[in-house]
Parts: structure tokens; sequence; C-alpha cells
């Protein structure tokens, strides 16, 4: 019996044998959900930042936005699915995202500070999980430019962030170089993270640079595989219509011997039977 990964990662999606419009709906959703996920990275931050009154209150919305739009979307597929339980199941890291972004929301008293941060670390890691285990759609030869778009917008995003959380980047070219450096691991020296909050940052990207510089190989490889796989197939189907074509020929070959040898055994016996008539 196989193991469905997909149901451990708590991304099981629609249960087997479902209604068909569960299944519509997942494949509208599940995208958009993967980009409400992403939100969760600024909203950490921005509500660490917000002990320095930067942004006051915007990362308490992105939580809220986060909490609306996964409950929304749990309830919706609840409706839809007929097998209620049994998605709940399957889905077990939606209901812990939702559960994560609630206990953000509640605004704990100081002496719980450390046990919040634990929670967003955990509520962050959790949302992650679900986006990482959502590109392995990126893994095949069509998936090229997408996955070079989605390494793009990732340098993007993480030079914005180094240059926001980061004192000595001063430019957003200087966060762009931070971001390069720190999710390719080369780490040059000219600038590392020096405040916690830009520390935490860098290790996360250094897991996002990992999964991206993956996906991109991947993907240029499945690209050239596919070539590959492209031209065997021609051959083989070319070899295919050579041994259909043989095989006619085989076909057409016997269909006429079965025609033909009765009439020559015809033919050869009727003069036997002439000379005995006349020997009679």
């Amino acid at each position: 019996m196989a193991i469905d990964f997909r149901r451990w990662l708590g991304m099981g999606g629609v249960p087997p044998h479902d209604r068909p419009q569960a299944y519509v709906w997942e494949q509208r959703l599940h995208w958009v959900m993967v980009a409400v996920a992403l939100l969760v990275i600024p909203s950490f931050y921005l509500e660490m930042l917000q002990d320095g009154d930067s942004l006051p209150g915007l990362g308490v919305e992105l939580d809220l936005f986060i909490f609306l739009a996964f409950g929304l979307e749990t309830l919706w597929m609840l409706y839809l699915c007929h097998h209620k339980k049994l998605y709940l199941k399957y889905n077990w890291l939606n209901v812990l995202i939702i559960l994560g972004s609630g206990l953000s929301l509640l605004g704990l008293p100081a002496q719980w500070l450390p046990l919040v941060r634990l929670l967003r670390v955990a509520y962050v890691a959790l949302a992650l999980t679900r986006i990482f285990a959502s590109l392995r759609l990126l893994l095949s030869a069509r998936a090229v430019p997408y996955a070079f778009v989605l390494g793009i917008a990732t340098l993007l995003v993480s030079g914005a962030g180094f240059y926001l959380l980061e004192p000595t980047t001063h430019t957003f070219g200087e966060g762009l170089w931070l971001a390069f450096i720190t999710g390719a691991t080369v780490g040059y020296g000219d600038f590392v993270p020096t405040t916690t909050a830009a520390r935490i940052f860098a290790v996360i990207m250094v897991i996002v640079g990992f999964t991206v510089f993956s996906l991109v190989t991947a993907s240029i490889s499945a690209f050239f595989v596919g070539e590959d796989e492209k031209k065997l197939r021609r051959e083989m189907h070319h070899d295919i219509q050579e041994l259909r074509r043989e095989i006619a020929e085989l076909r057409s070959a016997l269909q006429l011997r079965e025609v033909v040898l009765p009439v020559a055994k015809n033919a050869a016996g009727q003069p036997e039977s002439g000379m005995s008539t006349r020997i009679g």
C-alpha cells in the first residue's frame, strides 16, 4: 500500500469519491490559499517591528486576513464535501494555521511574550510547509519559466525584507545582494545580518533559497530529460507504426494464401479426376 505523503503533511485535499463540486473548488482555491499563506512572513516581521512603532497594526491586520481567509476556505470546503470529518483529517495543517493565526490575534500579556514568539515561529513554519508542498507542481518541463519567475520574485521580496530589517543595508540593491548571498549560502562577509529579526529572516531565507534553487535546477533537468523522452517517444511511435505495417502485410498475405491455396488445390485435382473418367 502506497503512503500518501500529502495526507501526512496535512494537505490531503478532498477525500476520494466525494462530490465533484468539491474537487472543482479545491483546484480554484489552491493557489489563492498558497498566496495567502505567503502573507505569514510579512505579518510575522511587521508584528516584531511593531514594538518600535513601525507600521503599527499592519501585522495584526494581516493575521486577521489570514485567519478569515483560511477559516472561510475551510468552512466552504466542509460545506461542499460529503465526508466532512475525513476532510478535516486530511487537511489538519489548515486547522493548525487557523489556530496559529487566531492565537496571534489574542494579544497575550507581556509575560507570555516568549511563548507568543514561539507560536509565531511555529505558525510561520506551518504556512511554509503548505507552500513548499505546493511547489512540487513546478517540477516539470513546462514549469521552467514559472520556476525562474518564482526565483526572481523570491529574490525581490527577500531583498525588500533585508532592506527593512537590516540597518547596515542602506539601499534596496544592498538588500538584494544580502538576500542572494544568504539564499545561495555564499557568505562573502561584506554584508551580514546584525539584528535578531534579520537573523531569523536569514534562517528562513537559507531554507527558501535551497528550495527555490532546487526547484529551478530540477525544472531545467526535467526540461532536458523531457526532450530526450520526446525523442524516445517519437522513435517508439515510428517503430510501432512499422510493426503495424508489417503485421498488416502479414495479414494480407495470409488472407491471400487462404483464398489462393484452395483454388490451387482444386485446379491441381481437376486433371486427375478427368483422367480417371477417361480410363473408366
